[in-house]
């Protein structure tokens, strides 16, 4: 049999958090380039781009997802959860607000999304949910027990999503990065690119258009039949 390509973006409705710069960024324009309504979700978002329709929201406020889900006029079909922030400290050392706001915005923020769009997905018996997680939420972080704990949270909401939602022909899956090439991270101190370098086993590290790709993989149909899977793109770093 010979596989056709069938992307399938092209008319649905698409909401990316944490789509103002970044990854979610260029996740939310390849979509609107295949043709997708892109929605950002983001506590900031800039001036936005032509082709993506761009909503001040905090994805911490459950009620403001929900009502902003519910003015869209129609179901959403694709979902990609970006949206994260980190605070990082050693648990020794780590405050209450470090804790708790990293696990709200990275673990109830995706929480809240989800339940907003899963009636309509669930409801037209198709959908796509893509929740950006970490290598850190595998293997743990020294000084990111936060944000450790809030990706390895994520990662058992994706397979327990995976299992509620799989029977109406949702699919829900995780993308796990380790370091990006980000304008955030070309920022750091060299050395600290190069130890992520070190861990990998390929000679460049990832920049934001491989995790885009593998969250286009996700949201089309050549992904039809997985879900409930993470999938590492760190350029062999956890390995």
């Amino acid at each position: 049999m010979t596989v056709a390509l069938q992307w399938g973006y092209q008319g649905r409705l698409a909401i990316v958090t944490g789509g103002a710069r970044g990854i979610g960024h260029a996740i939310a324009l390849a979509l609107a380039a295949g043709g997708a309504e892109v929605h950002v979700f983001d506590r900031e978002p800039g001036e936005g781009d032509a082709g993506l329709h761009v909503h001040a929201v905090d994805v911490c406020d459950g009620r403001a997802v929900e009502a902003l889900v519910a003015q869209m006029g129609r179901p959403v079909s694709m979902l990609v959860n970006n949206a994260g922030i980190t605070r990082d400290r050693s648990i020794a050392k780590m405050s209450d607000d470090e804790w708790g706001s990293v696990l709200n915005v990275n673990l109830t923020g995706a929480f809240n999304l989800i339940r907003a769009v899963a009636p309509g997905m669930t409801g037209q018996g198709w959908g796509r949910i893509v929740n950006v997680v970490s290598i850190n939420g595998i293997r743990g972080k020294f000084g990111q027990a936060n944000y450790a704990a809030s990706k390895g949270g994520l990662i058992a909401l994706t397979k327990t999503a995976a299992r509620e939602f799989g029977r109406k022909g949702v699919t829900v899956n995780a993308i796990a990065p380790g370091m990006v090439l980000t304008d955030m991270t070309l920022q750091l101190a060299p050395e600290f690119r190069q130890k992520a370098l070190d861990e990998a086993v390929l000679p460049r590290l990832p920049d934001e258009d491989d995790i885009a790709a593998a969250a286009l993989f996700f949201l089309s149909e050549h992904a039809r039949a997985v879900t409930g899977q993470v999938l590492k793109v760190d350029s062999g770093q956890y390995i």
